[in-house]
């Protein structure tokens, strides 16, 4: 960091000097140096246009070590990138741009993700990498990405453009589980993260699984490595999110208990105790699959994630609406008692897990050539997708009668 020093009886007098000019730099404190003198931090930036009077005896030296202002250290993220994107900028630095600055992203790792809206105005690209460059410093990382818009490709494959570093791979850990991925080619979803921990406290010991939708691992790993499962058939078509399976296989070290099965599950017949189908916004077309892949002679636990619509009930006349059904997923109560709208919500799922019981009831009879139950074991909410929407996750029971 730049810096001027003079003797301590100069330090106050060269101090309002800098400030009035606007070239102190506040991120960092004042420092003693030797010869009884004070640095002064200024802005690399701004050098040039330091004019200073002849009886203030200073000289220009570099600090390796600058020790950060007490306001450098409550700064947030947000405001520190703010900050040194203005530096950055000097006289171009204008609200329009200071708009177009993200106020969150993700972090994985020594990468940030930026949102698909940030630094899209013209003057952002003409800093060409002084930019990432910045925003990497400012934000504690090493490599800088953005999102842009997820493909239409049946795979759900981000647009993520690398900014600053030499390639995407990063390592999250969740749970106590250790997650690779290539985030230009893959996607992590941290929004269902209760799901994940519900899944990892399942009581799965000695029990073959298959994860009809495996993706990179969201629910293989926690049935790995946390809830004892002694096998998992792991069904996924993306290879690049097959690659990165197994990646985070070998990381967790349960590679030797899982069979990454690439584009094609036919093959499994008669196999699993479990069967997980985490597609959404369903995995209706998945059902047969699963029906076949489930022991013929024991049956076993379906876990099928949905995206339910509710249809809003007509409030009476008179009566206010009723605002916020969303919190309801996320503490789903008992049916019963007094009608609200979050009972009426309640019913409708209800009615939606009946529905599917009675159609995967159906679907094992006719493969079987005899009849089984169906029983709703849960009915689990994970998240509110939309107004009205909400991602469910159904645990039923299939068993041969």
């Amino acid at each position: 960091v730049p810096a001027l020093a003079t003797e301590q009886r100069f330090a106050q007098r060269l101090r309002q000097r800098l400030e009035e000019e606007r070239l102190l730099d506040g991120r960092y404190r004042l420092q003693r140096v030797p010869g009884g003198r004070v640095a002064l931090p200024v802005l690399q930036e701004q050098l040039s246009q330091l004019r200073l009077p002849p009886e203030m005896p200073c000289e220009l030296l570099r600090i390796q070590e600058p020790v950060p202002s007490r306001a450098a250290r409550r700064a947030t993220p947000a405001r520190r990138l703010r900050d040194e994107l203005r530096r950055l900028l000097g006289p171009s630095w204008s609200a329009e741009l200071e708009r177009d600055v993200p106020h969150a992203w993700q972090r994985h790792g020594d990468l940030v993700l930026l949102s698909e809206d940030s630094f899209r105005a013209a003057p952002w690209e003409r800093l060409g990498p002084a930019l990432w460059e910045t925003v990497a410093a400012a934000l504690g990382a090493r490599r800088v990405a953005r999102r842009g818009r997820v493909m239409p490709d049946g795979m759900r494959t981000p647009s993520v453009t690398l900014l600053l570093g030499q390639h995407g791979w990063v390592e999250h850990v969740d749970n106590g589980i250790r997650y690779t991925f290539d985030v230009t080619k893959c996607m992590f979803s941290p929004g269902n993260i209760t799901e994940k921990l519900r899944v990892a406290s399942l009581p799965c010991s000695g029990e073959v699984l298959v994860d009809l939708y495996a993706g990179i691992g969201y629910f293989t790993l926690p049935f790995l490595v946390h809830a004892g499962a002694a096998f998992v058939h792991a069904c996924e078509w993306n290879r690049h999110a097959v690659e990165a399976l197994h990646r985070s296989l070998v990381l967790n070290g349960v590679w030797d208990r899982c069979h990454i099965h690439c584009g094609d599950s036919r093959q499994l017949r008669d196999v699993a105790d479990r069967v997980n189908l985490g597609l959404i916004p369903s995995s209706e077309e998945g059902w047969p699959v699963a029906c076949r892949v489930l022991k013929r002679d024991t049956g076993g636990v379906l876990h099928i994630h949905h995206n339910v619509e509710t249809r809003p009930a007509q409030p009476e006349r008179g009566a206010p609406e009723t605002a916020g059904l969303a919190g309801e997923a996320q503490q789903p109560a008992e049916l019963g008692g007094e009608e609200t709208p979050g009972t009426r919500l309640r019913a409708q799922w209800q009615s939606w897990a009946e529905a599917t019981a009675t159609r995967i009831q159906g679907l094992l009879a006719a493969l079987h050539g005899r009849p089984w139950r169906s029983s709703v074991l849960r009915l689990q909410p994970v998240k509110s997708y939309a107004p009205h929407v909400h991602h469910l996750v159904l645990d039923l029971e299939c068993r041969p009668l």
